[in-house]
């Protein structure tokens, strides 16, 4: 069903004011959440997502036969917040477009953990879904990026992903809802050291030559969004060091020279 909504004006510009090759604000918090090892509430426009890390840690009893000598095996979860879809009907654990989801996001970070430094063993990824507003796939994988890096688990390279379309003949990147819902779409994952392309997934049928178009500025993107994910990275690892560095006796000095 095709919305209302203008997607593109004769300026060029989208429904929310944006160029079409322009990404929405990203907003990226590693609060600790409970006991995860590392998390991350990573937010891209209005789509906001949350993922803990735990692991790698011995298998849980019962499901030892499923681990593997040489290697850890991946086990992602998803939920989907009720309050932060626009969907009536609530989506549990067994829903099959969140198994899905857990399923891909699983396929594309199995050859970018080093699982074979953790034979025997499980790595946790849990994500949360606060708020969606388009882009729910590549937020996870970014997010789930930047969990697994704040965990300490070795990663081969960054996986950055990309939403992108085609309105017309012109591509779009970024979607939002309206726009997943109105122009053939797909999704870009890449690991921009390597220049490796770790996922591609399209629902809707895409004419050659524009995936073509669409593939490559996804790509360019995903350098973008590389530079971004590791700053705010090295940020927090640069604020931990100073953390370790001072102690928690000179914390406490100085936040009492402050009052």
């Amino acid at each position: 069903m095709s919305s209302r909504i203008e997607l593109l004006n004769a300026g060029l510009l989208r429904s929310d004011g944006r160029r079409p090759y322009e990404l929405r604000t990203i907003s990226i918090n590693f609060e600790v959440q409970g006991t995860a090892d590392g998390s991350v509430t990573y937010s891209h426009g209005l789509t906001q997502v949350r993922v803990s890390v735990l692991g790698p840690h011995e298998a849980k009893p019962g499901t030892r036969r499923e681990t593997f000598h040489d290697r850890a095996i991946l086990n992602v979860e998803v939920q989907l917040a009720p309050f932060g879809v626009g969907e009536r009907r609530r989506r549990g654990r067994g829903d099959k477009r969140l198994l899905e989801l857990a399923a891909t996001i699983k396929s594309t970070f199995e050859p970018v953990v080093q699982t074979h430094l953790y034979p025997r063993s499980t790595i946790d990824i849990f994500v949360h879904v606060l708020q969606l507003d388009g882009g729910l796939l590549p937020a996870c994988i970014n997010a789930s990026t930047l969990a697994l890096a704040t965990a300490g688990i070795p990663l081969f390279d960054f996986v950055c992903a990309i939403s992108g379309g085609v309105h017309g003949t012109q591509p779009l990147l970024d979607l939002t809802t309206v726009e997943e819902n109105d122009v053939p779409s797909v999704v870009v994952g890449v690991m921009p050291r390597t220049g490796r392309v770790t996922l591609v997934q399209m629902e809707t049928r895409l004419h050659m030559d524009r995936f073509e178009e669409v593939f490559k500025v996804a790509c360019d993107a995903g350098k973008v969004l590389w530079s971004e994910m590791k700053d705010a990275l090295r940020k927090q690892t640069g604020d931990l060091v100073d953390k370790l560095e001072t102690g928690p006796g000179m914390i406490v000095a100085k936040e009492t020279e402050e009052t």
